[in-house]
């Protein structure tokens, strides 16, 4: 895993979308200078590559950007190859899109459409193929060999992460007991510590040692790991180690000083003028956008179960003020009769027809972004919760409130990784999200979380 921005990104995922954005570089004017030799070849052949290498980093900005909302550098994606191929199709689809009203309004030239379609192909030919044949290769070249050192609960913690994306971009050669009277890990993976740590790391040719003892105030080996740390081999605390490979920052082990002298969370916290004025220039762009939209959402509510179109609800926002947050109405009017706040459950009936399908895709999401406007909400942040719920969060989870330091969000970290939660088992796994969030809180994270809330609408993850 690398750090870029502050935000973690396994090394093979970063080298593939180096060589696709060098591919989607040159797309353009590969094409363009085709379409010369095949179709067009009565035209001036400089001409033709001047205007096209104008519009070419545009053109490829564009489909990155189409690729990162379809999910395509999302590090939990696993698809199978007829399954990658689309979703690679519906980026350069969604990049398109993008470009084309780009080009009309920049000042980057004409654009055969003949060009512009075979950039495309080429484009899905070129990052296909890199994807099929060059993915697993990337992997196990970017791959970093790790040795862990302790055999007991907090190392099994480690050996226990099963997916392939929580394991991506390293290799654990092997747990190093030490001192533990009941090893917790594989005993195929274990190993003594008969020599220093430095010669253990040699011998597994290891390039990372983490730190996972259950108990470090007896025999704790300082001037080894020092040593080692000398050498050039990374040492790693087990807590740092899982909120890279899991995107968030556990709750298990988690202390006050963790929280207090970890290297973050303040800059989330200030806030800035800079995250401001993207959420109004953001939300106003889609609210023009959007608008016919939304009248036409508003309409097919009066008629399949008139008025109100509009649900209100109050929600606890930054530093634990209420604020009301509006919604498409997409439950019965009589959903809580009784006015006692309910978790919403998977085949909720109290949801309509029309409200499922605008739960699916989002869209009962929309009036929030006056929300955003009026300055309650953000367009990235943790989502807000009903106060009934936070009052009850808050005295079951640790550390929760730290989420009300923030603007909540339309969308966030915790809605692109996690699924809708309905439980407080849900609420302290998205909690864990929120708190990532906040620790390497940037404008990057965020353009990631913009991007990729697109995949979550598109493939309707964890709608209720």
């Amino acid at each position: 895993m690398l750090r870029v921005f502050r935000h973690y990104l396994p090394a093979g995922l970063l080298w593939a979308a180096l060589i696709e954005g060098l591919l989607l570089l040159l797309a353009l004017p590969v094409s363009a200078l085709l379409w010369w030799i095949l179709l067009a070849g009565t035209q001036n052949t400089a001409d033709t590559l001047l205007v096209s290498s104008s519009a070419a980093v545009v053109f490829a900005l564009c489909m990155l950007a189409g690729l990162t909302a379809t999910g395509c550098y999302q590090r939990d994606a696993r698809d199978l190859p007829l399954d990658l191929v689309l979703r690679i199709a519906l980026g350069l689809c969604g990049g398109l899109l993008l470009f084309l009203p780009l080009q009309r309004w920049l000042p980057l030239g004409p654009t055969s459409a003949v060009a512009l379609a075979l950039a495309c192909a080429l484009s899905l030919i070129g990052i296909a193929s890199n994807r099929l044949l060059c993915a697993s290769a990337n992997e196990r070249l970017f791959a970093r060999r790790v040795l862990v050192l302790g055999a007991g609960e907090r190392a099994h913690r480690i050996e226990s992460l099963r997916r392939a994306s929580d394991r991506r971009g390293v290799q654990l050669v092997a747990f190093v007991r030490h001192g533990e009277a009941s090893p917790r890990v594989n005993a195929a993976r274990l190993v003594f510590p008969g020599s220093s740590l430095v010669a253990l790391a040699r011998r597994f040719a290891a390039s990372e040692i983490v730190v996972a003892l259950d108990d470090r105030r007896h025999d704790f080996p300082e001037q080894e790991l020092l040593e080692c740390k000398m050498q050039g081999i990374r040492v790693t605390e087990d807590i740092a180690f899982l909120e890279r490979q899991r995107g968030r920052v556990l709750l298990e082990g988690l202390g006050a000083g963790d929280l207090i002298f970890a290297d973050g969370y303040t800059q989330a916290v200030r806030g800035g003028p800079v995250k401001r004025a993207l959420d109004v220039l953001v939300a106003g762009t889609l609210l023009l956008v959007t608008l016919p939209l939304m009248l036409l959402v508003s309409l097919a509510i009066m008629i399949e179960s008139g008025a109100p179109v509009i649900y209100v609800q109050e929600r606890v926002g930054r530093g634990g003020r209420v604020f009301r947050l509006y919604k498409f109405r997409s439950m019965r009017q009589d959903a809580e009769a009784n006015g006692q706040a309910v978790w919403a459950q998977q085949g909720d009936r109290r949801v309509t027809r029309l409200g499922r399908f605008l739960r699916k895709s989002r869209l009962d999401e929309l009036p929030q972004l006056f929300n955003v406007l009026a300055g309650d909400m953000s367009l990235i942040g943790p989502r807000p919760e009903r106060p009934a719920f936070v009052a009850s969060l808050t005295q079951e989870i640790p550390y929760y409130p730290l989420r009300h330091c923030v603007k909540p969000g339309i969308t966030g970290w915790a809605q692109i990784c996690f699924p809708y939660g309905a439980s407080t088992n849900d609420a302290r796994e998205k909690l864990q999200y929120d708190l990532y969030y906040l620790k390497n809180y940037s404008l990057l994270l965020d353009f990631m979380i913009l991007c990729q809330t697109a995949q979550v609408i598109l493939w309707g993850k964890g709608a209720r």
